[in-house]
């Protein structure tokens, strides 16, 4: 059964309130037709998972400047001025977590593991309110898993049982994410049968991804 949905039917699955994890870097690899229609939608007191908030224009920065965001939890926010106003107006809520830090704690929360010790954050205010474990002689942080209500995904090509090719760097985040949410959505530029994507070019595997939607340019 294909798993190709409307940008109609996205909008109804993702709600006010929940955790969304959005795949992408600096917006490279990130769904921006989906966010366009939470955009357009006004889904309200989201918290979201993702490297960075992109741009004022592009990328999580859309949602961050149309107020719809009240917590995110990223490694950076410094291309994104509106970011840094709302959080220092106490508008939004900033968890900056170092980025290998980050993708291991989207990694544990798709394997279902209990966390993550690193070293990275120790004598910073990264370390506040976090257990210190010591192993071999060694302190180091636990940094707990992270996992979303859903999370939104950028490929470049899907067949219809939800198997995914992600583009060189676009990759980045998406497939940790895929692991590490209750519900999956791929948006992707390009569908085609079952079949006629070689395992071997799969980045996502179809287990992973609950439902597809066209980008804005194939819709």
């Amino acid at each position: 059964m294909s798993k190709l949905i409307s940008q109609e039917t996205v909008a109804q699955l993702i709600t006010d309130e929940m955790t969304v994890a959005i795949g992408g870097f600096l917006a490279v690899g990130t769904p921006e037709t989906i966010l366009q229609t939470l955009v357009s939608k006004k889904t309200q007191k989201l918290t979201v998972i993702g490297n960075d908030t992109g741009y004022p224009d592009k990328g999580i920065g859309r949602l961050i400047v149309n107020g719809q965001v009240k917590k995110v939890i990223v490694s950076h926010i410094g291309t994104n001025p509106e970011t840094g106003k709302q959080m220092n107006n106490g508008d939004l809520e900033v968890e900056l977590v170092p980025q290998g830090t980050l993708a291991e704690r989207i990694r544990c929360g798709g394997a279902g593991l209990g966390g993550v010790l690193t070293a990275t954050g120790l004598g910073t205010l990264v370390a506040e309110k976090k257990a210190v474990l010591t192993v071999q002689g060694r302190d180091y942080l636990l940094e707990e898993p992270l996992r979303a209500d859903v999370a939104l995904l950028k490929a470049a090509k899907a067949d219809t049982s939800g198997n995914l090719i992600c583009r060189r760097a676009a990759r980045n985040f998406n497939p940790v994410m895929a692991m590490a949410a209750d519900l999956v959505i791929a948006e992707v530029d390009e569908v085609v049968e079952t079949g006629q994507i070689d395992p071997d070019e799969v980045s996502i595997a179809g287990i992973f991804v609950d439902y597809i939607c066209l980008s804005k340019k194939e819709a």
